[in-house]
């Protein structure tokens, strides 16, 4: 059984398991959460899809670890007019390991 969910601003296709990097969530390492944005659920060729989301469904997860990704660098310059500007950017994450699908 899969589901899809809506966490961050992004939607993510899960299954219980699954570790997946969502945006950062304020929650202790170790700690159950409950993610009710659950767009659709399916098993097999079953597919259940909200109105946007689907009635009583829930995914719970398991927070893993918090963390930062890799350094993304913005470079921008301007030719003939002695522009160049660097930056750097680390967006943090959650790591979730998702326990159980409930419909």
């Amino acid at each position: 059984m899969y589901a899809l969910i809506k966490t961050g601003g992004k939607q993510y296709k899960v299954a219980a398991g699954e570790k997946i990097k969502v945006e950062q969530i304020a929650a202790d390492v170790g700690q159950e959460i409950t993610i009710d944005q659950v767009l659709a659920v399916g098993a097999g060729a079953d597919l259940k899809v909200g109105t946007p989301l689907v009635a009583g469904a829930t995914v719970v997860a398991k927070v893993v670890a918090h963390g930062r990704h890799d350094k993304v660098r913005i470079f921008k310059m301007r030719r003939r007019k002695h522009y160049q500007k660097r930056q750097g950017h680390r967006q943090n994450f959650t790591e979730l390991e998702i326990s159980t699908v409930n419909a």
